[in-house]
């Protein structure tokens, strides 16, 4: 039988005053992989939250395995800036550090001539440190620094990163850093808040080797379906307040949820027949007493009003709000863009680009890959303004409109609220605005507000509803996918796969560069290497084996 770690029975959460889920059922069990998914604000973080005992249930219990222990990564984790990334790292365990500490207490006090020269001061100073050493032990003190350092090497964050002050982290680096504290203290119940977000291809997959061998209990939230098909046993979706659980990785959930809804909906089409046809035949024999005042027709209008109480109904299937996404695009010039032997230096005379040469074709569509720091975003930032390069040249097409999304949102103008954006971007009225924006899920309150306030996947909405009122015919793209969940990165899968033009886009997301691109571009160590075909493709030509 499997061993349950924790389980939910009937919760029910409101915040501020709005319902977010309501008598919530899960059962976690030891070695399960779930990969929580739903759109965005269902409240897969805040059933985290609730899991990690930071936010309290308005109603329901649950319960969780004595002695359990767990710990739950932020989605964007906040670390002191003055500290290296081996220093954070070490403080994974902070009895550690305090036992330490009075360990050196301690053994300052045994050189005090007060203490040694007492006798029953020095017994007491004594009996103190051996407690505290049975404790440095049972913490496993001495193999801690190595093991601490052991996790950053497991998770790809090198020695040359150690000294780097946390600070100056990517927002990758960062993840890794909490992922290997994660790792030293080995919790039983592990809550990962979208640990992949920023981390390129060769940190995924160094976090996927950590979920597999993990010996407890995960539980992840994330929209990188490639990750969930590689290391899901189950998916748990989040939808409308319920939560449903799928046997299996992502690709079976998204079979299997296919043919419930097709079920159901099949069930309901059926079962709305057969209510019409008892309610036909309940007025038909009300009018018949209503006429000849008859007890017996009185009696089957009774008998079928109570069969039609009784009967279990089946649920419409709920449709999933989508937002309408279209790229139309057009046909400009046939050779869309040339790099030739670009170079950039920095003003320390470090070269980034030793000389890169690439062509993009109208209605290609290219993946740009490579490890984090590569260039990948200065790159695309310096084909918007070709004069920033060291040397070379860089030509666009002379017919070429380009549209561009910035992975840190930096088109956007935070102070300004939704209406005022669109209608900045495109000469349209008030009203049009609003219809337009509804198209991409924002409510009125919202469209009202400044930018800043919006969570990262609503930015990301609204600089997709910039590109397509620009109608470029060239989309260079940064990370288009990193706050969308994953019903709007499908939504951007098809809209693309109709765009009229050609595409240039930088991913770690290797389902959706599977889905979309039909070129790979490898930008590494200041060079490019080219590769036709997806994600895979790309691995299979570098002789590569993605575990």
């Amino acid at each position: 039988m499997a061993e349950i770690v924790a389980n939910l029975d009937k919760v029910s959460v409101s915040l501020a005053g709005r319902p977010i889920f309501w008598e919530l059922s899960w059962e976690l069990q030891q070695r399960q992989r779930v990969g929580l998914v739903g759109p965005n604000g269902a409240g897969k973080s805040t059933l985290l939250k609730l899991l990690a005992q930071e936010l309290p249930a308005d109603s329901g219990n649950i319960f969780r395995q004595t002695g359990l222990t767990w710990a739950r990564l932020e989605q964007e984790p906040e670390l002191p800036v003055a500290r290296t990334a081996l220093a954070e790292a070490l403080t994974a365990v902070p009895e550690l550090a305090a036992v330490e500490t009075n360990l050196a207490r301690l053994e300052a006090k045994m050189g005090d001539p007060a203490v040694y020269g007492d006798a029953d001061a020095l017994a007491k100073v004594l009996r103190q440190h051996e407690r505290l050493l049975q404790q440095y032990e049972h913490l496993d003190g001495s193999r801690y620094q190595s093991q601490v350092k052991e996790a950053l090497s497991r998770l790809g964050m090198g020695l040359a990163q150690w000294d780097t002050l946390t600070g100056h982290l990517s927002g990758g680096q960062k993840k890794l850093v909490m992922l290997a504290k994660l790792l030293v203290q080995q919790p039983r119940l592990l809550l990962l808040d979208e640990p992949d977000n920023h981390l390129d291809v060769a940190g995924k997959r160094h976090l996927e080797q950590l979920i597999h061998q993990y010996e407890g209990c995960v539980v992840i939230i994330s929209h990188d379906r490639y990750l969930l098909d590689e290391v899901a046993t189950h998916i748990a979706e989040l939808e409308n307040g319920r939560l449903t659980l799928y046997q299996g990785n992502y690709t079976a959930y998204a079979n299997e949820r296919a043919l419930r809804r097709l079920r159901q909906q099949q069930l309901y089409a059926a079962q709305q027949k057969e209510i019409a046809r008892i309610e036909a035949a309940i007025k038909r024999f009300e009018l018949w007493a209503s006429l000849v005042v008859n007890e017996r027709h009185i009696r089957q209008a009774r008998s079928r009003q109570k069969m039609l109480d009784k009967m279990d109904k089946v649920e419409k299937v709920a449709e999933t709000k989508r937002m309408t996404l279209d790229l139309q695009g057009w046909r400009g010039s046939n050779k869309v863009l040339e790099l030739y032997n670009v170079v950039k230096r920095f003003a320390n005379g470090r070269a980034l680009y030793h000389g890169l040469h690439l062509t993009l074709w109208h209605g290609e569509r290219v993946g740009l890959v490579g490890p984090n720091g590569a260039g990948k975003s200065m790159l695309l930032r310096q084909l918007l303004d070709p004069e920033q390069i060291t040397s070379g040249i860089i030509k666009v097409g002379p017919s070429i409109k380009i549209g561009y999304y910035a992975q840190e949102h930096e088109t956007l103008d935070y102070t300004q609220d939704l209406i005022t954006a669109v209608r900045q971007a495109a000469p349209v009225t008030r009203e049009t605005a609003v219809a337009f924006l509804l198209r991409f899920l924002f409510t009125y309150d919202q469209m009202q507000q400044p930018i800043g306030k919006l969570s990262g996947g609503e930015r990301s909405r609204l600089q997709l509803a910039k590109l397509v009122l620009e109608r470029p015919n060239l989309l260079l793209l940064d990370e288009p996918t990193n706050n969308l969940d994953i019903a709007s990165i499908e939504v951007l899968e098809e809209a693309l796969e109709e765009f009229v033009g050609t595409l240039l886009v930088i991913s770690h997301d290797r389902y959706f560069l599977d889905k979309v691109v039909d070129r790979i571009v490898e930008l590494r160590d200041g060079r490019l290497t080219e590769f036709t075909g997806g994600y895979t493709d790309y691995l299979a030509e570098r002789g590569e084996v993605d575990e």
